[in-house]
């Protein structure tokens, strides 16, 4: 069996999301297993949110380098390649004897998984055509939903099933057996390398672009961490690296040369505006799962399975909804996207409203609903929007405009944590649950902001695309 024919190209599809299931796993499932690694290794809180930090840190570096090594190395290559060295990571976090080794260890983890998510973009977009492209999207979009959702349940169940001591350790280990089952089939079902044309590799532009990466998601991730202002003056050389980066790819596009990023994929608008309103929407969509955690574990007391439990109204609805959107997306459009966002704000709005007036033995019950709305809102905007994003693009250049595309996410999602967690922490007027109930409140007010500035990108470029596009070529 291969891509190639229909049934094959979605039992591919299968095996890109499992890899892609992977990598979203070990973020939420470590989050439950901290406790348990923090009293096994003698962890520190500093070093266990580097735990969790350091993935986060390396994941959003590499996109672009592991996109562009796709497009022209063969995106099957570079997707065993992350697979292979995911599962190796893997196994090293699984055997740390110290935190130092597990934050390394955790680091190398983010750098593998860093190179297979842009490859299966690519390979999407490869693929798929036309519809099948949005309903492959919307795959994607049930993935990253199941992966929220149950990602605290498996943790939860291994450490239960291994104690204290091995439990955190089986938490990494599950993924060695998914990453071999994963290897095997993608040599059979991806599709081979179509370009043969050798590329010189932009290390140069690949070190700008990575150190001011880096600047920018250290300040963010280290902010969380220690709350130091001073960590804004990283924007400084963040800045001048991006610039030196831009004008060497300007430099090396208009040459014709073997740029990281052909700058000509910025002269897309609808690929534009897909950045941008992921920028604007991925910080509260990062940000409130954050605060409700701690919300549901200091505030109401809950174990972190019953925290879990209390928000998976909110993976259920982008579940629901991603897969439903994808059918959709070619033929509606961007309003699809704008309608997601409002969805929710929506129920974003319901729930600052209701926090407050929450009796603390029945907060996860009434919650519910508004999460689910908000989680609907979620999956009608991310599968959409990447689909919109990508719809134009070149697919030899598949997979850097997806890692391109992923890093604007991570950035969002880097932003969203610690800005919308400060603002929860500064409004803690003392313990209870009164005091993290308004707390609450304050940090989806703030998530309402990046809401607000959401739709308007998404409106904007809805109000172009019907000045400039006959409304028939969204169906094409």
């Amino acid at each position: 069996m291969t891509s190639d024919d229909g049934r094959g190209r979605w039992v591919a599809l299968v095996v890109c999301c499992s890899a892609m299931f992977m990598t979203l796993l070990d973020v939420s499932v470590t989050n439950v297993a901290l406790p348990s690694i923090g009293r096994d290794l003698g962890t520190g809180n500093a070093e266990l949110q580097w735990i969790v930090s350091g993935y986060t840190l390396a994941f959003g570096l590499v996109p672009v380098l592991g996109g562009k090594l796709g497009d022209d190395h063969g995106r099957r290559l570079m997707f065993q390649v992350g697979v292979g060295g995911f599962a190796v990571t893997s196994l090293l976090s699984g055997l740390a004897p110290t935190a130092g080794v597990l934050i390394g260890a955790r680091v190398l983890q983010g750098l593998s998984g860093g190179l297979i998510n842009p490859q299966t973009s690519g390979l999407v977009q490869q693929m798929f055509h036309g519809s099948d492209r949005g309903r492959a999207f919307g795959v994607l979009g049930t993935t990253v939903g199941l992966g929220t959702a149950i990602g605290p349940l498996v943790g939860g169940a291994l450490i239960g099933l291994g104690g204290p001591t091995l439990g955190w350790r089986l938490v990494f280990f599950i993924n060695i057996p998914i990453a071999v089952v994963v290897i095997l089939l993608s040599r059979r079902l991806l599709p081979a390398p179509t370009e043969t044309v050798p590329h010189r590799l932009d290390l140069l532009g690949a070190a700008y672009l990575g150190l001011a990466t880096f600047c920018v998601l250290f300040a963010l991730v280290e902010y969380d961490v220690a709350h130091d202002t001073r960590l804004a003056w990283l924007g400084v050389p963040a800045a001048l690296l991006l610039g030196l980066f831009l004008r060497r790819e300007r430099r090396l596009t208009n040459q014709l040369r073997d740029p990281l990023v052909d700058l000509r994929l910025f002269r897309r608008p609808s690929y534009v505006a897909g950045i941008t309103l992921a920028l604007a929407f991925f910080p509260a969509m990062a940000g409130l799962p954050l605060v409700l955690a701690l919300y549901y574990q200091r505030g109401l007391g809950y174990t972190a399975v019953e925290s879990a439990l209390g928000v998976t109204a909110y993976a259920v609805g982008a579940g629901i909804s991603a897969p439903l959107v994808g059918r959709v997306v070619t033929r509606v459009g961007r309003p699809l996207v704008v309608a997601g966002a409002v969805t929710f704000g929506v129920g974003a709005v319901a729930l600052a409203l209701i926090a407050p007036h929450v009796p603390p033995g029945h907060a996860a019950l009434a919650l519910a609903l508004p999460l689910f709305v908000m989680g609907c809102g979620q999956g009608a905007v991310i599968t959409p929007n990447q689909t919109l994003a990508l719809m134009d693009v070149d697919p030899l250049m598949g997979s850097t405009a997806g890692g391109v595309l992923q890093t604007g996410q991570r950035i969002g999602l880097a932003i969203g944590q610690a800005l919308i967690g400060t603002v929860f922490f500064n409004s803690l007027a003392g313990p209870g649950h009164a005091s993290y109930a308004h707390a609450l409140r304050n940090a989806v007010i703030a998530a309402l902001c990046f809401i607000a500035l959401a739709v308007a990108i998404g409106v904007q470029d809805l109000l172009r695309a019907r000045r400039r596009t006959p409304r028939a070529t969204l169906s094409r």
